[in-house]
């Protein structure tokens, strides 16, 4: 049997990167998927016709998480269309990096909408349809800049470190419900935006992981998959990093 077999999960931002690979996973360990993403049209309807492949519903929706009646609109549209909701993963995000004394007050609030509040709409929304059904895993992707902090994104790292703290405060209220609230601190994962990075600068960032070599989104989906799983079904309020041993 496969590991999400029947279970309705929801990954945002999925249109590309790790979102995409997380949800490709899901779909090939028996999920039902719906995803959504915000501007990338084209590789939304895309991606939703390749994941049809494995035999299970897919369903991409155009939504923006950062708005609170969407989110609420979301979630009501997927209970809808899938019956319920098992599984919730919050991937969207952005950076818009610059040191302090150069950013902008839009640059923050852009940033702390997108990764932060996001995640606050979605859970809360997500949150009634868990506690009905009395279980859930719930997945807040955040960063290992978030544990650690990094210069040039003071706004990054706070909407980080702000998905850990509340993550952590919601497992313990919704532990009582079978909801499992856990974290993924990715460290530095080859994606399409690290792709057009100069080799050099790539190459002297993998020489100070201890595994040597930057980890692909495969090994984060792998990560989300065990937490969506019954496999972890005794961990709540965590943080896992998948950065090869950079913390």
């Amino acid at each position: 049997m496969k590991l999400l077999e029947g279970k309705i999960a929801l990954v945002t931002g999925a249109s590309k990167g790790i979102g995409r690979k997380i949800a490709e996973k899901f779909a090939e360990q028996g999920a039902n998927v719906a995803f959504t993403y915000l501007s990338s049209v084209e590789k939304g309807q895309a991606l939703e016709q390749e994941l049809q492949a494995f035999g299970t519903k897919v369903k991409g929706y155009q939504s923006d998480a950062s708005k609170f009646d969407e989110a609420e609109h979301l979630i009501s549209e997927i209970v809808k269309e899938f019956g319920t909701l098992d599984i919730v993963v919050n991937n969207a995000g952005i950076t818009k990096d610059g040191l302090l004394m150069r950013m902008t007050e839009q640059n923050w609030d852009d940033v702390i909408d997108i990764n932060l509040k996001s995640v606050f709409n979605i859970t809360k929304a997500a949150s009634k349809v868990m506690m009905k059904a009395r279980r859930g895993s719930i997945i807040n992707m955040s960063s290992v800049v978030g544990v650690q902090g990094n210069a040039g994104q003071a706004n990054y790292a706070a909407s980080k470190a702000g998905i850990i703290g509340f993550s952590k405060s919601v497992a313990k209220e919704l532990g009582s419900r079978n909801i499992r609230t856990n974290v993924i601190a990715p460290g530095f994962i080859r994606t399409e935006m690290t792709d057009v990075l100069d080799p050099k600068i790539v190459e002297g960032w993998e020489a100070n992981i201890p595994l040597k070599r930057a980890g692909e989104t495969e090994d984060v989906a792998n990560a989300c998959l065990f937490l969506a799983s019954d496999l972890s079904s005794y961990i709540n309020g965590q943080v896992l990093s998948v950065c090869g041993g950079m913390l």
